[in-house]
Protein backbone atom coordinates (compact mmCIF):
# COMPACT_ATOMS: atom_id res chain seq x y z
CA UNK A 1 0.00 0.00 0.00
CA UNK A 2 0.97 3.25 -0.64
CA UNK A 3 2.50 5.72 2.44
CA UNK A 4 0.54 8.20 3.49
CA UNK A 5 3.78 10.44 3.15
CA UNK A 6 3.31 9.72 -0.97
CA UNK A 7 3.69 13.09 -2.87
CA UNK A 8 0.13 12.71 -4.53
CA UNK A 9 -1.81 12.08 -1.40
CA UNK A 10 -0.15 15.44 0.20
CA UNK A 11 -1.31 16.89 -3.02
CA UNK A 12 -4.69 15.58 -2.83
CA UNK A 13 -5.53 16.97 0.76
CA UNK A 14 -4.53 19.97 -0.49
CA UNK A 15 -6.77 19.69 -3.16
CA UNK A 16 -9.87 18.50 -1.63
CA UNK A 17 -9.09 21.46 0.97
CA UNK A 18 -10.14 23.45 -1.42
CA UNK A 19 -13.36 21.65 -2.93
CA UNK A 20 -14.31 21.75 0.51
CA UNK A 21 -14.12 25.43 0.65
CA UNK A 22 -15.41 25.92 -2.98
CA UNK A 23 -18.72 23.83 -1.89
CA UNK A 24 -19.01 25.81 0.99
CA UNK A 25 -19.26 29.37 -0.88
CA UNK A 26 -21.04 27.09 -3.54
CA UNK A 27 -23.87 26.72 -0.56
CA UNK A 28 -23.53 30.07 -0.06
CA UNK A 29 -24.19 31.44 -3.27
CA UNK A 30 -26.93 29.41 -3.78
CA UNK A 31 -28.83 31.21 -0.60
CA UNK A 32 -27.83 34.21 -1.17
CA UNK A 33 -30.57 36.65 -1.50
CA UNK A 34 -28.46 40.08 -1.92
CA UNK A 35 -27.36 41.15 -5.65
CA UNK A 36 -23.95 42.42 -4.42
CA UNK A 37 -22.98 39.90 -2.09
CA UNK A 38 -24.49 37.14 -5.00
CA UNK A 39 -22.11 38.70 -7.25
CA UNK A 40 -19.10 38.60 -5.40
CA UNK A 41 -19.96 35.17 -4.19
CA UNK A 42 -20.05 34.09 -7.96
CA UNK A 43 -16.33 35.35 -8.45
CA UNK A 44 -15.47 33.87 -5.97
CA UNK A 45 -16.70 30.01 -6.79
CA UNK A 46 -15.30 30.99 -10.28
CA UNK A 47 -12.07 31.64 -9.63
CA UNK A 48 -11.94 28.60 -7.19
CA UNK A 49 -13.18 26.53 -10.05
CA UNK A 50 -10.21 27.31 -12.18
CA UNK A 51 -7.67 27.14 -9.43
CA UNK A 52 -8.78 23.58 -8.51
CA UNK A 53 -8.95 22.58 -12.16
CA UNK A 54 -4.92 23.55 -12.65
CA UNK A 55 -3.95 21.83 -9.47
CA UNK A 56 -6.14 18.26 -10.81
CA UNK A 57 -4.30 18.88 -14.64
CA UNK A 58 -0.98 18.69 -12.14
CA UNK A 59 -1.49 15.89 -10.40
CA UNK A 60 -3.16 14.22 -13.45
CA UNK A 61 0.42 14.98 -15.14
CA UNK A 62 1.97 13.06 -12.20
CA UNK A 63 -0.39 10.15 -12.29
CA UNK A 64 0.78 9.64 -16.06
CA UNK A 65 4.58 9.42 -15.44
CA UNK A 66 3.94 7.07 -12.48
CA UNK A 67 1.58 4.59 -14.90
CA UNK A 68 4.55 4.44 -17.25
CA UNK A 69 6.50 2.01 -14.18
CA UNK A 70 4.29 1.66 -11.58
CA UNK A 71 6.44 -0.81 -9.82
CA UNK A 72 8.77 1.93 -9.49
CA UNK A 73 6.70 3.98 -7.78
CA UNK A 74 5.62 1.33 -5.32
CA UNK A 75 2.10 0.99 -6.42
CA UNK A 76 -0.40 -1.41 -9.09
CA UNK A 77 -2.71 -1.04 -11.58
CA UNK A 78 -5.40 -1.01 -9.05
CA UNK A 79 -3.88 1.93 -6.87
CA UNK A 80 -3.53 4.21 -10.42
CA UNK A 81 -6.96 3.49 -11.14
CA UNK A 82 -7.87 4.41 -8.08
CA UNK A 83 -6.04 7.85 -8.08
CA UNK A 84 -7.81 7.96 -11.69
CA UNK A 85 -11.15 8.26 -10.46
CA UNK A 86 -10.75 10.45 -7.55
CA UNK A 87 -9.18 13.17 -9.73
CA UNK A 88 -12.21 12.67 -12.55
CA UNK A 89 -14.47 12.80 -9.41
CA UNK A 90 -13.17 15.89 -8.57
CA UNK A 91 -13.50 17.74 -11.91
CA UNK A 92 -17.29 16.58 -11.96
CA UNK A 93 -17.60 18.41 -8.60
CA UNK A 94 -15.72 21.70 -10.02
CA UNK A 95 -17.83 21.69 -13.22
CA UNK A 96 -21.57 21.26 -11.48
CA UNK A 97 -20.46 24.15 -9.71
CA UNK A 98 -19.00 26.44 -12.55
CA UNK A 99 -21.85 25.45 -14.39
CA UNK A 100 -24.40 26.35 -12.08
CA UNK A 101 -22.89 29.68 -11.27
CA UNK A 102 -22.30 30.49 -14.90
CA UNK A 103 -25.59 29.73 -16.03
CA UNK A 104 -26.87 32.25 -12.54
CA UNK A 105 -24.63 34.59 -13.94
CA UNK A 106 -26.23 35.25 -17.21
CA UNK A 107 -29.87 34.94 -15.69
CA UNK A 108 -29.03 37.73 -13.23
CA UNK A 109 -27.41 40.18 -16.43
CA UNK A 110 -30.35 40.14 -18.12
CA UNK A 111 -32.88 40.40 -14.98
CA UNK A 112 -30.22 43.00 -13.55
CA UNK A 113 -30.87 45.10 -17.23
CA UNK A 114 -34.05 45.44 -16.93
CA UNK A 115 -34.29 45.99 -13.23
CA UNK A 116 -31.86 48.82 -13.28
CA UNK A 117 -33.65 50.42 -16.23
CA UNK A 118 -36.74 50.58 -13.93
CA UNK A 119 -34.89 51.70 -10.59
CA UNK A 120 -32.85 54.67 -12.42
CA UNK A 121 -36.24 55.66 -13.77
CA UNK A 122 -38.12 55.53 -10.36
CA UNK A 123 -35.24 57.12 -8.92
CA UNK A 124 -35.45 59.75 -10.83
CA UNK A 125 -39.00 60.44 -10.40
CA UNK A 126 -38.64 59.96 -7.16
CA UNK A 127 -35.98 62.72 -6.72
CA UNK A 128 -37.02 64.94 -8.65
CA UNK A 129 -40.55 64.88 -6.38
CA UNK A 130 -38.80 64.53 -3.07
CA UNK A 131 -36.23 67.86 -4.43
CA UNK A 132 -39.51 70.04 -4.75
CA UNK A 133 -41.85 68.89 -1.79
CA UNK A 134 -39.00 68.09 0.87
CA UNK A 135 -35.10 68.97 1.05
CA UNK A 136 -34.27 66.77 3.80
CA UNK A 137 -34.88 63.86 1.60
CA UNK A 138 -31.97 64.60 -0.71
CA UNK A 139 -29.56 64.09 2.30
CA UNK A 140 -31.33 61.13 3.34
CA UNK A 141 -30.91 59.60 -0.26
CA UNK A 142 -26.81 60.94 -0.14
CA UNK A 143 -26.48 58.91 3.15
CA UNK A 144 -27.96 55.83 1.66
CA UNK A 145 -25.60 55.91 -1.41
CA UNK A 146 -22.26 56.47 0.76
CA UNK A 147 -23.84 53.74 3.22
CA UNK A 148 -23.87 50.92 0.28
CA UNK A 149 -20.72 52.63 -1.33
CA UNK A 150 -19.06 51.76 2.21
CA UNK A 151 -20.88 48.47 1.98
CA UNK A 152 -19.62 47.26 -1.03
CA UNK A 153 -16.20 48.34 -0.06
CA UNK A 154 -16.17 46.18 2.73
CA UNK A 155 -17.20 42.99 0.53
CA UNK A 156 -14.24 43.68 -1.66
CA UNK A 157 -11.88 44.12 0.79
CA UNK A 158 -12.97 40.67 1.61
CA UNK A 159 -12.83 39.15 -1.50
CA UNK A 160 -9.41 40.17 -2.01
CA UNK A 161 -8.31 38.86 1.49
CA UNK A 162 -10.02 35.26 0.20
CA UNK A 163 -8.20 35.19 -2.90
CA UNK A 164 -4.93 36.14 -1.47
CA UNK A 165 -5.21 33.29 0.64
CA UNK A 166 -6.33 31.25 -2.39
CA UNK A 167 -2.74 32.46 -4.17
CA UNK A 168 -0.72 31.21 -1.51
CA UNK A 169 -2.67 27.99 -1.48
CA UNK A 170 -1.87 27.53 -5.27
CA UNK A 171 1.88 28.43 -4.78
CA UNK A 172 2.17 25.79 -2.41
CA UNK A 173 0.51 23.27 -4.31
CA UNK A 174 2.67 24.63 -7.22
CA UNK A 175 5.96 24.19 -4.91
CA UNK A 176 4.73 20.24 -3.95
CA UNK A 177 4.19 19.56 -7.93
CA UNK A 178 7.78 20.86 -8.47
CA UNK A 179 8.93 18.62 -6.02
CA UNK A 180 7.16 15.53 -7.45
CA UNK A 181 8.91 15.82 -10.65
CA UNK A 182 12.36 16.75 -9.50
CA UNK A 183 11.57 12.91 -7.01
CA UNK A 184 10.13 11.32 -10.35
CA UNK A 185 13.40 12.39 -12.48
CA UNK A 186 16.01 11.45 -9.49
CA UNK A 187 14.29 7.96 -9.45
CA UNK A 188 14.55 7.76 -13.01
CA UNK A 189 18.40 8.52 -13.25
CA UNK A 190 19.18 6.16 -9.94
CA UNK A 191 17.53 3.46 -12.09
CA UNK A 192 19.84 3.86 -15.50
CA UNK A 193 22.93 4.02 -13.49
CA UNK A 194 21.82 0.80 -11.31
CA UNK A 195 20.81 -0.69 -15.21
CA UNK A 196 24.28 0.73 -16.40
CA UNK A 197 26.54 -1.06 -13.25
CA UNK A 198 24.54 -4.45 -13.67
CA UNK A 199 25.86 -4.59 -17.65
CA UNK A 200 29.39 -3.84 -16.62
CA UNK A 201 29.19 -6.54 -14.02
CA UNK A 202 27.56 -8.76 -16.11
CA UNK A 203 30.44 -8.04 -18.91
CA UNK A 204 32.73 -8.33 -16.57
CA UNK A 205 31.50 -11.88 -15.21
CA UNK A 206 31.20 -13.08 -18.84
CA UNK A 207 35.05 -12.12 -19.30
CA UNK A 208 35.78 -14.28 -16.19
CA UNK A 209 34.62 -16.86 -17.65
CA UNK A 210 35.61 -17.29 -21.10
CA UNK A 211 39.34 -17.17 -19.32
CA UNK A 212 38.59 -19.80 -16.80
CA UNK A 213 37.36 -21.83 -19.91
CA UNK A 214 40.39 -21.48 -21.90
CA UNK A 215 42.69 -21.89 -18.77
CA UNK A 216 41.33 -25.47 -17.75
CA UNK A 217 41.82 -26.54 -20.80
CA UNK A 218 45.36 -26.20 -20.72
CA UNK A 219 46.19 -27.34 -17.27
CA UNK A 220 46.59 -30.57 -15.82
CA UNK A 221 44.64 -31.75 -13.01
CA UNK A 222 46.45 -30.49 -10.24
CA UNK A 223 46.95 -27.45 -11.99
CA UNK A 224 42.99 -27.33 -12.79
CA UNK A 225 42.02 -27.56 -8.77
CA UNK A 226 44.65 -24.96 -7.86
CA UNK A 227 43.30 -22.65 -10.52
CA UNK A 228 39.96 -23.02 -9.64
CA UNK A 229 40.67 -22.41 -6.24
CA UNK A 230 42.70 -19.34 -7.42
CA UNK A 231 39.64 -18.08 -9.77
CA UNK A 232 37.10 -18.94 -6.73
CA UNK A 233 39.64 -16.56 -4.54
CA UNK A 234 39.46 -13.54 -7.22
CA UNK A 235 35.37 -14.23 -7.70
CA UNK A 236 35.02 -13.82 -4.33
CA UNK A 237 37.14 -10.08 -4.46
CA UNK A 238 35.39 -9.45 -7.38
CA UNK A 239 32.16 -9.56 -6.09
CA UNK A 240 32.73 -7.76 -3.07
CA UNK A 241 34.50 -4.89 -5.13
CA UNK A 242 31.66 -4.65 -7.07
CA UNK A 243 28.22 -4.81 -4.17
CA UNK A 244 30.32 -2.76 -1.39
CA UNK A 245 31.77 -0.07 -3.32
Amino acid sequence: MPSAQDPFYVVKEEIQESIDKLQSTFRQWEKAADDGERSNLSKEVLTSCESIDWQVDELDKAISVASRDPSLYGIDEVELENRRRWTSDARSKVSTAKKAVEAGTRSNIANNANLNGMRRELMRLTNSHQSASDPYATQDNDDFIESESDRQMLLIKRQDEELDELSISVQRIGDVGLTIHDELVAQEKIVDELGNEMDSTSNRLDFVQKKVAMVMKKASAKGQIMMILGLLVLFIFLFILVFFT
